[in-house]
């Protein structure tokens, strides 16, 4: 081991010249230390104090032995742990007490512990293999990501300003169900109140010669007074939009914050010029009396007006997630979990895994997603779906964490637990929406690109003409105006139209079961003319059931059910799950599994069932194996017009009977397809099954446009050919071999009772696979892009009003000018104004 970390003399390490007592470990001076110093083995030891010399001259080899020689001290020292809480008690003295149990005292660190241990033994000496397993602990972020709400292309590792319109970054933290606190509103917040105190008085001051007899005119150093409430109010108060108003110019990106800065900078800067020296301004500059006037009242009020807006503005703003944190308020905080044995217990949400057992009360909400496997009850499912109508749950029926019970009691598994389960999906899709960019955005961004250098340039020629030929005091004017020019055309209004109406359009889809992916979506929306629809899964149910049995001669229905399902037991088909369960809900007993079983592709299956070969599949596998129909044909083709799949049975060489399989129309299709018509919608179904099926589908939908036995490779085409046609396709599924289809078109649907696979490549998810859901999206994209059309012109009104108003166009007809306070607090006003039109999208009836 260095002897340097044992205090021996040698050359100065870390500590500039000091080395380490052995015995206590303080550093200490050679030469200089209080303890001496004391040889060993060669090597010369300081010490802090003669005591620990002494320890050290005693024992050397007890404080020169390295850490692993040390002895070992036990941590607990005779203590074991109670197997309730797991703190350490000492056996014998423990307050609890002890139990014995199979042989073994155990002891407790208070009688509360002794009573769980004694009702339940097995419970807390299970080995921790059979303890309910616990969730993984979430992992922080390696470092938060702060974006713009405004430009949320804008991302960064640190907090600050965007350096494309000025606004505040805000972190992308993961949202929650209580408003999380925003230290940009409350630092705003303190600098308004104190601004606004200090702006009163100087108000009073400013406008002091507009009241009758200028009562305030003698005051002594009435300047001076001005300043020293004005230069709190600008330099602190104001201090964050001359930062931001010094990074736009720096970054070259001006801003909102470029003409305020410019504006109440240059006001706040020649009232101290003219405080400080009034002898050295021309008579251009004096008014009546031949004072120069001051205008520190306009600095001062001109912050706190935009502080107020400000203010206003992020109130506003946090007010968008409202439909986010009311999604999140729906999950309870606890479930109640029931134990093998029936024992049941309270446990926080985050503590359920996959596969628990869970039970709902009367009136309790839905914990996790999951199924029912005991008990019935009506769910209320509206504020996940929109749908207003309790849905009826029982055993196999899928339940939603979130939803609200009904009078019912039901014990359901857990299948989707945190992150996974469709209410958190949800409010994630929501959330990254709110932060996407619709294409109309691009228009307000080109007019800012050029805007605010355009008002700076009107700026310098309103204070020229004014200082040519305006009244005197001429620069006084050309000042004033030159200011309310800079001041009331911010452009926040602009920057704020269309992001605030996404945010709240958003937000107000997930209440009414439409999940908005991004922000083109919901514009694109608007636009389309031709829907495009699957099928299955997508006008039907998805879930193939046994219609028709058509037996021949000698069988009967049975019969052919059970050489059918006898067969369909090694198939993976979706038409096997069908006839499988037609057997087990007739109650028919089936043979063992067929052997020498073949699943001839597009055709169907073969195997021997009790000693006999049989068949299985359609009229092309049936003409492979050479066996003639019989008569079947026309009764096949009779039930392939009412929309069934049929498939043949065959035995030892003869056909013997058909099954028709039938996937139900979903309920609701024929009234969605119907208001969707009547939103001036082209309805066409693009489907993989026959001809025959599909038109009996569209027969019965009123659809007039099919496509059928089209090939999952081919969906994307047909989607360009009608794009090629000069469409606005939007393209509705719900598998897997709809995901290229729905990426192609304008606008992609999804079921949500589909796979993630065709979720994932949607630009709009239903959350019930209601095709009723998409009437209300349809509905929201037009509300929606109305409202941005509405924001966008009042800020394009506004500014173009306002600029030449505050220039003093009207001053040589009505003598009218435009005070930078007001100009200030119109401009505050503008902004406030658009996100209120924006908040209006949370409840527009759909």
């Amino acid at each position: 081991m260095d002897g340097m970390e044992h205090g021996q003399s040698g050359p100065a390490g870390a500590t500039a010249g000091k080395v380490k007592d052995p015995v206590c470990g303080m550093m200490v001076t050679p030469g200089a230390a209080k303890g001496g110093s004391h040889e060993h083995a060669g090597v010369t030891y300081w010490f802090c104090n003669p005591r620990c010399r002494e320890r050290f001259a005693a024992d050397p080899a007890k404080y020169l032995a390295p850490p692993a020689e040390k002895p070992a001290e036990p941590a607990t020292a005779g203590k074991v742990k109670d197997p309730v809480c797991g703190m350490m008690v000492t056996p014998g003295v423990a307050k609890g007490g002890s139990h014995e149990h199979a042989g073994v005292t155990h002891w407790f660190c208070n009688p509360r512990c002794r009573e769980k241990f004694a009702a339940d033994p097995a419970k807390y000496l299970a080995p921790p293999a059979e303890k309910p397993a616990e969730p993984p602990p979430v992992k922080a972020p390696a470092g938060t990501i702060y974006t713009c709400p405004m430009d949320p292309e804008i991302r960064q590792d640190k907090p600050g300003s965007c350096p494309i319109c000025g606004m505040a970054l805000e972190p992308l933290l993961a949202p929650s169900a209580e408003e999380p606190p925003n230290p940009e509103l409350e630092s705003m917040s303190r600098r308004l109140w104190v601004s606004a105190a200090l702006a009163v008085p100087l108000l009073v001051l400013g406008m002091s010669p507009m009241l009758p007899g200028d009562p305030l005119h003698a005051l002594p150093a009435k300047s001076w007074i001005e300043f020293a409430l004005a230069a709190p109010i600008v330099l602190w108060g104001g201090a964050p939009f001359f930062e931001r108003g010094v990074a736009s110019i720096k970054n070259r990106r001006l801003n909102m914050f470029t003409l305020i800065a410019i504006g109440t900078g240059t006001a706040f800067l020649y009232s101290i010029a003219a405080t400080l020296a009034p002898g050295a301004f021309p008579s251009s500059f004096r008014g009546h009396g031949g004072a120069v006037p001051v205008y520190f009242e306009a600095a001062g009020v001109i912050i706190t007006l935009v502080l107020l807006g400000q203010v206003l503005e992020l109130r506003a703003r946090s007010r968008t997630s409202g439909a986010i944190r009311a999604l999140l308020g729906l999950a309870p905080s606890t479930a109640r979990i029931v134990r093998e044995g029936g024992a049941e217990e309270d446990v926080p949400i985050e503590r359920v895994v996959v596969g628990d057992r869970l039970r709902v009360r009367p009136g309790e909400r839905v914990p996790v997603d999951g199924a029912v496997i005991e008990g019935s009850s009506a769910v209320d499912e509206s504020m996940v779906t929109g749908e207003p109508i309790p849905i009826e749950k029982g055993p196999g029926d899928r339940v939603t964490g979130g939803t609200v019970n009904g009078t019912g009691g039901f014990v359901m598994r857990a299948e989707r637990v945190g992150e996974g389960t469709l209410l958190a999906r949800i409010v994630q899709m929501v959330s990254e929406a709110q932060r996407t960019r619709a294409p109309i955005q691009r228009l307000a961004d080109a007019v800012s690109a050029w805007f605010v250098p355009t008002v700076v340039l009107v700026a310098l020629a309103t204070f020229v003409v004014w200082a040519i030929f305006g009244p005197e005091p001429r620069f006084a004017f050309a000042l004033l105006n030159a200011v309310a020019v800079l001041i009331i055309a911010c452009p926040c209004a602009l920057g704020l139209a269309t992001p605030m109406s996404i945010m709240v359009g958003a937000g107000r889809g997930a209440t009414a079961g439409v999940l908005i992916k991004n922000a083109e979506a919901l514009e694109a929306l608007e636009r389309v003319d031709t829907l495009v629809l699957d099928k299955t899964g997508t006008l039907t149910e998805g879930k193939p059931a046994v219609a028709a049995v058509v037996p021949l001669a000698d069988l009967d229905e049975a019969a052919i059910l059970r050489l059918a399902a006898s067969l369909e037991r090694g198939s993976e088909h979706p038409l096997a799950s069908a006839i499988l369960a037609a057997a087990r809900d007739r109650g028919i007993a089936l043979p063992p599994s067929a052997t020498e079983f073949r699943s001839l592709t597009g055709r169907g299956v073969t195997g021997v069932v009790d000693g006999e070969r049989a068949a299985l599949g359609n009229l092309k596998l049936l003409e492979e194996l050479g066996i003639p129909a019989e008569g079947l044909g026309d009764r096949a083709e009779a039930l392939r017009r009412e929309g069934q799949t049929v498939v043949f049975v065959a035995r030892d060489g003869r056909a013997v009977g058909l099954v028709g399989v039938a996937d139900p129309i979903k309920a609701t299709a024929a009234e969605a397809l119907a208001a969707l018509r009547a939103e001036g919608l082209h309805i066409v179904m693009l489907t993989g099954d026959g001809r025959t099926t599909a038109l009996a589908v569209a027969k019965q939908l009123g659809i007039d446009e099919v496509e059928a036995e089209v090939l999952p490779d081919q969906k994307s085409s047909a989607i360009e050919r009608l794009s090629r046609a000069g469409r606005v396709v939007a393209m509705a599924g719900d598998g897997i071999n709809d995901a290229p289809a729905l990426a192609r078109a304008a606008v992609g649907i999804a079921m949500g009772t589909g796979t993630d696979v065709a979720m994932e490549s949607a630009g709009v998810t239903l959350v019930r696979g209601d095709l009723r859901a998409l009437v209300r999206a349809r509905r929201l994209s037009r509300a929606t892009m109305r409202n941005i059309r509405q924001n966008l012109f009042f800020a394009f009104v506004y500014n173009g009003l306002g600029v030449p108003l505050a220039a003093g166009v009207l001053y040589p007809f009505f003598g009218l000018l435009l005070s930078p306070m007001i100009a200030s607090a119109a401009m505050s006003l503008s902004s406030v104004s658009v996100i209120a039109n924006a908040l209006r999208l949370r409840a527009v009836r759909l």
